[in-house]
């Protein structure tokens, strides 16, 4: 899957996948999900992302960490 909503851009935020159009990291909103905040709560303290691009964040942060082309041992 594409991601439209992430960007990366070694100018920005060095680099980190951010959504794009703003300084907001991927990382900070598997963070606050991980902390036990809502989605109304991180659209409530960061009023220019959407609930898409919340999911968009949380299934790029997913990707590394799928099992897909791991061997077992």
């Amino acid at each position: 899957m594409m991601h439209e909503r992430i960007h990366r851009n070694p100018e920005i935020m060095v680099g980190k996948p951010v959504i794009r159009g703003t300084r907001i990291t991927v990382e900070l909103l598997v963070r606050e999900c991980a902390a036990g905040r809502s989605v109304d709560e991180m659209i409530a303290d960061y009023p220019h992302i959407t609930r898409s691009d919340i999911r968009a964040a949380l299934d790029y942060a997913a990707r590394p960490s799928s099992h897909e082309g791991l061997r077992a041992e």
